[in-house]
């Protein structure tokens, strides 16, 4: 239990902080520009889309509660469902994207009341809906937005940023098709071939945590495979709805600070830039994400520099928020475990 918690130090909350402040600081130290601050109009509409932005934020907390529920069969409460959907996020927020707050979901759901088994099922469909959403809303954008829109004229996205995109997409893709068989067709299979792939030398030090994720998945299998389709549906809206209004803060912003920009487009380079974001070893992708989002969006301002001051804003709504609500929630929580 002790190594479990050991993100909640203190020194894993400064890290990232120090991290993303630094890069925010060095960027406006080396554009530093009058013009930056005199572009900038504060007005009842400025104010409304950064209000605006944080109530996305706000409800997208609300999706994933809400998916906590339906899954769980609502046998934990909102305020249960709020402590999980916190703690993930503040794990998510500690930790690079990668490894994210899943990979604890099982330990919250399960001091939340629910068994073990039925914690890893709820983790292992979570993550499938996350992905296949990822994998959904992709096919879509590329169907509709032509790629050099979408990627938009920085030099910080180059031609290897683009492969390494579609590598990680390609990646998602077979891995949501992996859990896909394995959650309602053959999870004998999924499990045959994740084991033989990690008794490989080179994979040997992950074997104990597959085996026991492959086993996971197994049962989960059994939990679920007897749900209708009318509960997937609803979860994978939660799933959408969630995801969705986090991508909208960005719009939100925008709409704040410029009027400059196709708002379509705005949307579809979240997921490229939370992609990118994912491959950051940094916690929560503190410093790229600041840094990506400047570059990523300087073409929606008339004033390049001003995305520095939306960028700063947006992590702040979507990142540093949940530091400051898992720093209150954690203390509790922890005398509950106690």
């Amino acid at each position: 239990m002790g190594s479990n918690l050991r993100v909640f130090k203190t020194g894993y909350i400064l890290i990232p902080v120090i991290i993303g402040l630094s890069v925010v600081g060095w960027m406006f130290y080396n554009e530093i520009d009058t013009n930056i601050f005199s572009s900038v109009i504060f007005s009842g509409r400025m104010f409304f889309f950064i209000t605006l932005a944080f109530l996305l934020m706000f409800a997208r907390d609300w999706g994933l509660m809400w998916r906590y529920r339906l899954m769980a069969d609502k046998k934990i409460s909102w305020r249960q469902a709020f402590n999980v959907n916190i703690l993930c996020e503040f794990t998510s927020a500690v930790t690079p994207l990668a490894v994210g707050g899943s990979s604890l979901v099982v330990l919250f759901l399960n001091k939340e009341g629910l068994n073990a088994g039925r914690s890893a099922a709820i983790m292992i469909s979570c993550l499938f809906l996350d992905e296949l959403f990822f994998v959904v809303a992709c096919a879509l954008v590329f169907i509709f937005i032509p790629l050099e829109q979408l990627f938009g004229t920085s030099t910080a996205l180059s031609s290897g940023v683009r492969t390494l995109f579609f590598i990680v997409n390609g990646l998602i893709a077979l891995w949501t098709f992996l859990l896909f068989i394995a959650l309602f067709k053959r999870p004998d299979w999924v499990k045959v071939l994740l084991g033989g792939i990690f008794r490989l030398r080179i994979f040997r030090s992950w074997n104990k945590s597959v085996t026991k994720f492959t086993d996971n998945l197994e049962n989960c299998s059994h939990e679920f495979s007897r749900k209708p389709f009318s509960f997937w549906l609803k979860s994978f809206f939660a799933t959408a709805f969630s995801w969705c209004c986090r991508y909208l803060v960005v719009n939100a912003l925008l709409l704040a600070f410029t009027p400059l920009g196709n708002h379509l487009i705005a949307f579809a380079r979240q997921l490229i830039l939370w992609i990118i974001m994912a491959v950051s070893p940094t916690p929560g992708g503190s410093g790229l994400g600041e840094f990506m989002f400047k570059e990523y969006y300087a073409d929606f301002f008339a004033v390049p520099g001003v995305a520095l001051i939306v960028a700063f804003i947006w992590r702040v709504i979507t990142y540093y928020m949940y530091l400051i609500a898992g720093v209150c929630v954690i203390p509790q929580w922890i005398k509950k475990l106690r």
